[in-house]
């Protein structure tokens, strides 16, 4: 009997601690906004500009969400979160979704109970050294000290491949990206390493950045992609959603220029159905038939956020590569919207 009363109080418990993680579009509703954990900052990806105002690839992403939901793209309040931080602060609610260039493994989709809306950016770990070194590739690297930020697949995956190779090395571990800069800049170590996205934010900060170079291996995959707490499909939905509206849209062109011309004229049924004009796909996630619309008018399409924060005419300068579309020569390919 008391075995039985027992599994009936841990099954009440289940029940009610997923029902309580289920309403976080009402939550954000009702609060008026959506709080987005991001990183401490990171040019390109994450970071306050001149006037404290936040922007960034990931940035750009809550504001689609935002967008989606309030018609609005700055219904947002940011939460700077480092890598130690990041997963704590959206376990616990303090935030309600975290974009923050961070890889999607087993572990944490399964074992610390995330759900990613998928892949924003397709990178990989790589190695920057100082010029002068001379050192043309990561195999060249055998004894040198390597600043790693804790916290992070990093740290792993480059046990993993100095160990391949037969190579020894010194981690010197930080706990933030700025430290990890900074003792690099300072000669406490002689390769900074970390996905190769960071490494180009970086160095686009860093006085004579032309100093730096990015050696050609990349050592790891890392999917990047936002994530939310597992046992809210109905939220998780709205952030894949949103996500995949931004690649469909560029996908089959429609830009924050001509979606206005579009929505009036198109006889594209892809398109109609994106943009809310032949069906409402809006009410399935509790949102109205424009949201798509307003993601693509407020903040653009997958590649207009690419290329306004990362791209070719940014301090990044990063090509598209695997993060083209996947009729253009890379991998980017998202469910259609029907």
């Amino acid at each position: 009997m008391k075995k039985a009363s027992f599994f009936a109080v841990a099954a009440t418990a289940t029940f009610m601690a997923t029902a309580a993680t289920a309403a976080t579009l009402d939550d954000v509703k009702a609060k008026g906004f959506i709080q987005c954990g991001v990183t401490t900052g990171l040019a390109g990806f994450a970071a306050p500009n001149n006037e404290g105002k936040w922007e960034g690839f990931d940035v750009d992403f809550c504001r689609a969400m935002s967008a989606a939901i309030f018609g609005d793209p700055d219904k947002v309040k940011y939460t700077p979160t480092t890598a130690k931080e990041r997963f704590t602060a959206l376990q616990s609610g303090e935030i309600d979704v975290l974009a923050r260039n961070t890889t999607w493994t087993y572990s944490r989709d399964v074992k610390l109970g995330f759900e990613f809306a998928g892949v924003n950016y397709y990178d990989g770990q790589g190695f920057m050294v100082k010029k002068k070194l001379g050192v043309k590739s990561g195999l060249e690297l055998d004894g040198a000290r390597v600043c790693v930020q804790s916290g992070t697949t990093t740290e792993l995956n480059l046990a993993d491949y100095f160990t391949a190779n037969g190579m020894k090395y010194d981690s010197v571990v930080f706990d933030s990206a700025d430290e990890v800069r900074e003792a690099y800049l300072k000669d406490t170590c002689d390769v900074y390493t970390t996905d190769q996205s960071g490494l180009y934010a970086q160095r686009s900060v860093v006085p004579n950045p032309e100093d730096h170079v990015i050696l050609p291996e990349i050592i790891s995959k890392e999917p990047l992609g936002p994530l939310v707490r597992h046992g809210d499909n109905e939220w998780g939905d709205i952030a894949r959603w949103t996500l995949n509206a931004m690649i469909d849209a560029e996908d089959l062109g429609v830009t924050s220029k001509n979606v206005d011309d579009l929505k009036a004229n198109t006889k594209n049924p892809e398109i109609q159905r994106m943009l809310g004009t032949s069906e409402d796909l809006g009410s399935q996630m509790k949102l109205s038939a424009d949201w798509a619309y307003n993601i693509i008018k407020m903040v653009g399409n997958y590649g207009e956020v690419f290329e306004r924060n990362l791209g070719l005419s940014t301090p990044l300068h990063i090509e598209r590569g695997l993060n083209a579309q996947w009729n253009k020569g890379g991998i980017l390919y998202a469910p259609p919207l029907r």
